[in-house]
């Protein structure tokens, strides 16, 4: 009788046990609350802050923002199980993953970086309904960074960048980026803590942290420690120059000495090959762009360059993208650059050409000095010939040097159309 029991009440204590396990795995998943989170990541023992806004669209689906000062980058790939959450950013090949808590309205996790010769994971966490930056409440500014800066970035491994930095400042507000010859460093949004400068950004791919104060007595010399990504490290030393340059963009890359046009043959994303030579681009104005789908930079230039062609591709005006990817297999590559071409909505042929290293993506086109960076704008006439070299691109974060890179890129195209 006593066995009979005991059989009845395992059998039962296993019932419930079942149905208990059951009902918790069919548990609803948690939600990411709408409103803004600020976010840090923690590279290098430093706190790397960014903002991320929340909302439901009418439908019901929840997106999210990365917002760096005036740049909304738009996520809208969000998946939850349970209490766990992945976040696909944009079109780069990484995400955030992170756990929920509801009761404390914070996410805690990881911000992975795929497809990298090295692939990484950093620290991430983010809490909701915090607004600010860096400081809650910073003290009044005893400096001002407004202006231009001839700045010396001198990296760990012991090579130095000569760079500019454009900063402007509204009390306690900064904002700015640093001009390079191969790029901007995009949108810095931050702040000025009595003299102590601090400025960040995350758009997914990249995560620059940058801090400074004076240096010395007087207005005029400043020097920080910039950190970027997982362990990337600078210091750097600014003197204010409002009349700071680079050296002129449409210089740094040419033709070699006996060449006077570019010839190439790569794979469009259907991989048949492509060259300038093809009836589509004879006796007309061609672009060619030399990017990256990892590189924010070419990004920028490709949302100028996608409704460019859009409104001008009638008017005899071609554009070939040539993609320099992580991954050397083909296949591997196209699925970035579709993902690219799908989110910017590029209308332009897309060629798969080769790898991001420099050296590597120099030898598929051996008519020019060197690949010196991405983006790289080439100008081709009617006749076949190189007319100008552009290397790098200053974007919308950049201001007046975007808006003058508008300006040129309109009137050499009109140029060429006309003769």
């Amino acid at each position: 009788m006593k066995l009979f029991s005991v059989s009845i009440f395992l059998r039962s204590f296993v019932l419930v046990a079942s149905l208990f396990f059951a009902l918790s795995c069919k548990r609803e998943p948690k939600e990411l609350k709408s409103g803004m989170w600020r976010g840090v990541l923690t590279v290098s023992n430093q706190e790397l802050p960014f903002l991320m806004q929340v909302a439901k669209q009418d439908n019901g689906k929840t997106v999210a923002y990365l917002i760096n000062g005036e740049e909304k980058i738009l996520l809208d790939e969000i998946s939850i199980t349970g209490d766990s959450i992945k976040i696909l950013l944009h079109i780069f090949d990484a995400d955030l993953k992170a756990h929920i808590d509801d009761q404390q309205d914070g996410l805690k996790g990881k911000w992975i970086r795929y497809n990298l010769k090295e692939p990484y994971a950093v620290p991430f966490s983010a809490k909701l309904g915090q607004d600010y930056r860096f400081s809650e409440k910073p003290s009044p500014a005893t400096f001002n960074y407004t202006g231009k800066w001839d700045v010396l970035f001198k990296y760990s491994d012991g090579t130095e960048e000569k760079v500019v930095g454009i900063f402007e400042q509204q009390g306690n507000k900064l904002k700015g980026t640093f001009l390079s010859t191969t790029g901007d460093y995009r949108y810095l949004d931050g702040e000025v803590n009595k003299e102590e400068l601090s400025l960040s950004t995350f758009d997914g791919s990249h995560a620059y942290l940058f801090k400074a104060k004076p240096n010395g007595e007087g207005t005029n010399n400043i020097k920080g420690d910039y950190w970027a990504g997982k362990s990337g490290y600078a210091s750097w030393t600014g003197v204010r120059n409002e009349k700071a340059v680079l050296p002129a963009a449409d210089t740094l890359t040419y033709l070699k000495k006996g060449y006077s046009k570019m010839s190439f043959s790569f794979p469009n994303l259907s991989g048949e090959k492509i060259s300038l030579n093809d009836e589509k681009y004879r006796n007309k104005v061609v672009v060619v762009q030399l990017l990256g789908s990892w590189c924010p930079n070419c990004m920028d230039e490709t949302k100028f360059l996608a409704p460019y062609y859009e409104k001008n591709k009638n008017r005899g005006v071609e554009i070939i993208g040539l993609a320099y990817e992580q991954s050397p297999e083909f296949n591997q590559a196209k699925v970035r650059v579709e993902r690219m071409r799908d989110r910017l909505e590029v209308g332009y042929d897309l060629l798969i050409a080769g790898t991001r290293d420099k050296e590597a993506a120099a030898k598929t086109l051996p008519m020019l000095n060197h690949v010196l960076g991405f983006p790289t704008t080439i100008f081709i006439d009617k006749k076949g010939d190189v007319r100008k070299i552009h290397t790098g691109f200053s974007g919308p974060g950049t201001g007046k040097y975007y808006e003058e890179f508008v300006q040129d890129f309109n009137q050499t195209i009109d140029k060429l159309v006309k003769e």
